[in-house]
């Protein structure tokens, strides 16, 4: 928390025209939407426990390992009255999702992370909206983004910035999901906006077009079964049964959102740090797989991938060449690393070149 203060001065007006300052800073700041929500998330919390009880999330222990402190903003941090919450596009100008989908000798990176890391541009942006709040009126307040225990979509919900898709992502009828969300809590009583209505019907085009089946009701996404969870959460072996289902995919899976016919209004990123890096929209499977480690803490440094490491990194790509054409350049990558160092690594290339019938039949799926 910053400064705080024991007694609030200022109008119901005097905070009704700073919460319109808020919003006017915000979209300086380059945020496409700023709304204001309450604390109380109790509806939003049955649905947490119950998705947690049913061992949905699968290894992120951090998402029950705080309690209560996700769904109840005031205990993870005291005096909170209120939750600011906003919104920034990141769709990049890059080469064309479906298109390096259906490519399998392509690698696909979830489009959020073809750029520079989104927690740091985020929490700088919030950080100075924070600042211009605190000019005008004293207040305790803290930044997150996506690094604690926050239930961002049911407050941005709340906010008004949106309504909970199937795919279980935030959409607006004006952006689409293609966008990041942060928060400032505060203890400033401002002003709450009102929740839009959900606009899905009866559309389950995303539940249908997830390559693993992981949407199992609507609202509600297994994470054991999802793509970015396996690449990108997981730590251990991806599961054989998931590995033919991930195609290309090396980091994050985008399906859901690419079929959501609202994402035709999906807005293209203003922020330049978005723009892809190294080639990373639409990259041979095979050149990312010959990258040293060296490389690869280079190249991805200031990269939201660099959070996986290396080891898993070789993992996604291994098992991408696996379900790529068996052409020479695939086979003579995958055979340059059976001896790898890791044993996890070890295993996904025995396993891709075994879907290729280099290996005896027997070590096939």
């Amino acid at each position: 928390m910053n400064l705080g203060h024991d007694n609030l001065s200022g109008s119901q007006d005097g905070l009704a025209s700073l919460a319109s300052r808020i919003k006017a800073w915000g979209r300086e700041l380059g945020f496409d939407e700023v709304g204001v929500a309450d604390t109380d998330l109790a509806t939003a919390e049955a649905g947490l426990m119950a998705w947690l009880e049913a061992g949905c999330h699968g290894q992120m222990d951090y998402m029950y390992k705080h309690g209560t402190k996700r769904s109840r903003p005031a205990e993870l941090e005291p005096g909170t009255l209120r939750v600011i919450s906003a919104r920034m596009s990141y769709l990049p100008d890059a080469a064309d999702a479906l298109t390096v989908l259906n490519d399998p000798s392509k690698a696909y990176v979830s489009r959020y992370a073809l750029g520079r890391d989104y927690h740091k541009v985020l929490r700088a942006r919030l950080q100075k909206l924070a600042d211009q709040i605190v000019d005008v009126l004293p207040s305790a307040y803290r930044v997150f983004v996506d690094s604690a225990p926050v239930m961002e979509v049911a407050l941005a919900e709340k906010a008004g910035l949106g309504w909970r898709g199937k795919h279980s992502l935030l959409l607006s009828r004006s952006a689409g999901s293609f966008f990041f969300l942060g928060e400032i809590y505060t203890d400033l009583p401002l002003p709450v906006d009102a929740s839009v209505g959900e606009h899905c019907g009866s559309c389950s085009a995303c539940m249908t077009a997830c390559p693993t089946g992981a949407i199992v009701a609507p609202y509600q996404v297994d994470a054991r079964r999802c793509i970015s969870y396996l690449t990108i959460e997981l730590k251990e072996a991806i599961p054989e049964a998931f590995r033919p289902q991930i195609g290309n995919r090396i980091y994050g899976c985008d399906d859901c959102q690419l079929v959501c016919p609202w994402n035709r209004f999906a807005r293209q990123a203003a922020e330049l740090d978005f723009v892809p890096r190294h080639g990373l929209d639409c990259e041979e499977l095979v050149k990312l797989f010959h990258w040293t480690q060296t490389e690869f803490n280079e190249r991805m440094a200031g990269s939201p991938i660099y959070r996986i490491g290396y080891e898993r990194w070789s993992r996604n790509l291994a098992v991408a060449l696996g379900n790529a054409p068996g052409m020479e350049a695939v086979l003579g990558a995958l055979q340059s690393r059976l001896n790898d160092a890791s044993a996890l690594v070890r295993e996904h290339v025995e396993w891709a070149l075994a879907r290729h019938h280099v290996l005896p039949p027997e070590a096939a799926v």
